[in-house]
């Protein structure tokens, strides 16, 4: 399936292919994929959208893997042991807050926002995601290579 956003913001504007099947990776798809591979010639980006419960494999060197829940866990691990006291809680996270880990606790809230806001701005569906270069997506297929290979033949096919 094919769909093409609206040109009202071009930067959002991408082709998306939705992997119907499975596709085994041949030693033939392995040769397709340095076509693809994020540190290949050309520059092509690989972004890998899923939650804890939807592990990946197969994922390339240099690919970005986001974990949309990541924000939510920081979140509960914040939150883990406060008291039930509304001011005893905020006296406690004062404290946290001045803790040494505090920096980075707050860089890791930053970089896990803008993976959670990347996937919106590429529109991202469901996940896992497979996404290159923001334009086409493979959306189901947990095996990054066979979501990469299915991308490289949908381009093909397109710039036939």
């Amino acid at each position: 399936m094919q769909r093409q956003h609206s040109n009202t913001f071009p930067w959002l504007a991408r082709l998306v292919v939705t992997a119907v099947a499975l596709v085994p990776v041949s030693v033939l798809g392995q040769a397709l994929l340095s076509d693809l591979h994020p540190t290949a010639r050309g520059g092509y980006t690989v972004e890998i959208f899923t939650v804890a419960g939807e592990p990946v494999t197969n994922v390339p060197s240099g690919a970005a893997v986001i974990e949309l829940d990541a924000p939510a866990r920081l979140d509960a691990e914040l939150s883990e042991d406060l008291p039930a006291e509304a001011d005893a809680a905020k006296a406690v996270m004062l404290e946290r807050m001045q803790s040494p880990e505090w920096e980075d606790i707050t860089k890791r809230y930053a970089e896990q926002h803008i993976g959670v806001t990347r996937a919106w701005m590429l529109g991202v569906e469901s996940v896992p995601a497979v996404v290159v270069d923001s334009q086409y997506v493979v959306y189901g297929e947990p095996d990054v290579n066979a979501a990469l290979i299915e991308i490289l033949r949908a381009r093909e096919e397109v710039a036939r």
